[in-house]
């Protein structure tokens, strides 16, 4: 079994879904099929998720919804139209729309998550019907019936490790099972949707649970490319990689996947085909286990990533005091905080946080935790931090790498305030200015790829 997901610029319409529709019908193994609600269907366009969270803000605050209701079933009704499906068939979605701001939530967060997770499920329904239509054989799997189990996050949840045991149970003959992403149940029966990325999570969820021999994971490019594209005209195109390496560039921003999309299809040591939905018939990039990987380049990619800042302290023989990091420690855990990174030296430590993690009270409230207990001589904050990763399985077999990388930055006067290899075989991790992050990239590039 083959399981496909599809991204939202892959179903934004229906001439999109005839693309999605001839790429599940193309191989009987192509079973399991995962739905992200309607993307854009052009630049200014707006995706039916951005939609549903609208509703959502203006049911709340006690505004009329009918428009708003309206446009969200144009959507639908368009891409069924395009398959001549009788109107009165679309008549559950209309009712669901209403409905939801008719049932009971536990909170404001969980009714968000339950009005955003119907883009996915009206689309998988919909998608559903259509193959129905068609005379091609298709079932809906909802994830509160199937038993897709999920913390109890509404807007951040992961996975429950008996949600693979539930769909390793799950009965189905030849026909397309089809999925939607981005959500699942708690064991209270509310719905919690996964954080960025959600579509992909559930991809991957479901090519572990069913034990899947590929997970195809396609959206609008051709491949995975050593950097952005955006930066370098024409990159060069991966076609295999590990899964960390993916890994560790989706950390610092490659937008393929998020970070912790693929860790479910990891686990389940399930290959990866990331592939293009307007050219299916071209290879895309292979993700595999890094012992079935040999690798052609000593860099496979580089990345980078804007939303860090850094809290610098100094204090003469900190090296010395004992239980330094562990007081620190202790005061990021009493505010919830946790740090990405945490170089040091003899008399200087810089703790580097996602920006997500901070608000300015938690800012003030770390700071003035830290001068207390820790009594530093200087403490400040650096808000214009940039981190770069440059990854490659072939770079522990090349000696000098680390020069190379360096040279292609410094060459061009960018400054570097932090190198970080650790343990890592596979990344360099490199904290610059946000300012220079892109030309840093770039340089990198060139040094590597347009020599080759």
């Amino acid at each position: 079994m083959k399981v496909v997901k599809f991204g939202g610029s892959s179903l934004a319409n229906g001439e999109q879904f005839k693309k999605v529709i001839a790429i599940v019908t193309a191989q009987p193994e192509r079973q399991a099929v995962i739905t992200s609600a309607p993307g854009k269907r052009f630049s200014d366009d707006i995706k039916v998720t951005d939609l549903l969270i609208t509703y959502a803000e203006q049911f709340l605050n006690y505004l009329d919804t009918k428009k708003i209701q309206e446009k969200i079933f144009d959507r639908y009704q368009e891409i069924a139209q395009t398959f001549e499906l009788p109107t009165e068939q679309l008549a559950w979605l209309k009712k669901e729309l209403q409905q939801l701001q008719e049932r009971t939530y536990p909170s404001a967060e969980y009714l968000l998550a339950a009005f955003k997770a119907h883009g996915e499920y009206f689309n998988a329904r919909l998608l559903t019907l259509i193959l129905n239509h068609l005379k091609i054989k298709a079932r809906f799997i909802d994830p509160r019936e199937v038993g897709l189990l999920v913390s109890s996050d509404p807007n951040d949840a992961t996975v429950l490790p008996v949600t693979y045991e539930n769909l390793a149970r799950l009965d189905y003959t030849d026909e397309k099972l089809i999925f939607p992403g981005f959500f699942g149940v708690t064991k209270e029966g509310e719905i919690a949707t996964f954080s960025r990325g959600g579509s992909d999570i559930t991809g991957a969820i479901v090519a572990r649970g069913l034990n899947a021999e590929l997970y195809e994971n396609f959206t609008d490019v051709d491949a995975i490319y050593a950097t952005d594209p955006r930066l370098v005209q024409d990159p060069y195109a991966v076609t295999k990689m590990t899964y960390r390496e993916m890994r560790e560039l989706s950390y610092a921003g490659f937008s393929v996947f998020h970070d912790e999309a693929i860790v479910p299809a990891i686990e389940g040591r399930v290959k990866i085909n990331v592939k293009n939905t307007n050219h299916p018939e071209r290879p895309g990039t292979m993700i595999i286990p890094y012992q079935e990987f040999t690798p052609i380049t000593p860099i496979t990619g580089i990345s980078s990533a804007k939303h860090f800042s850094a809290l610098y302290l100094h204090k003469f023989l900190l090296n010395k005091e004992t239980g330094f990091t562990l007081k620190i420690l202790n005061i990021l855990y009493k505010y919830g905080i946790s740090y990405e990174h945490m170089p040091s030296g003899i008399d200087d430590l810089t703790i580097i946080f996602d920006n997500s993690q901070l608000t300015e009270a938690k800012r003030k409230a770390v700071s003035r935790d830290i001068r207390a207990v820790i009594q530093p001589d200087e403490l400040r904050w650096i808000d214009d931090y940039a981190l770069i990763m440059v990854v490659g399985e072939g770079m522990i077999n090349r000696i000098g790498i680390m020069k190379d990388v360096i040279l292609a930055i410094s060459d061009h006067n960018i400054n570097i305030h932090m190198i970080n290899q650790g343990s890592s075989e596979v990344s360099i991790m490199l904290g610059t200015k946000s300012a220079d992050a892109d030309k840093a990239v770039k340089y990198i590039y060139e040094a590597f790829f347009e020599q080759k």
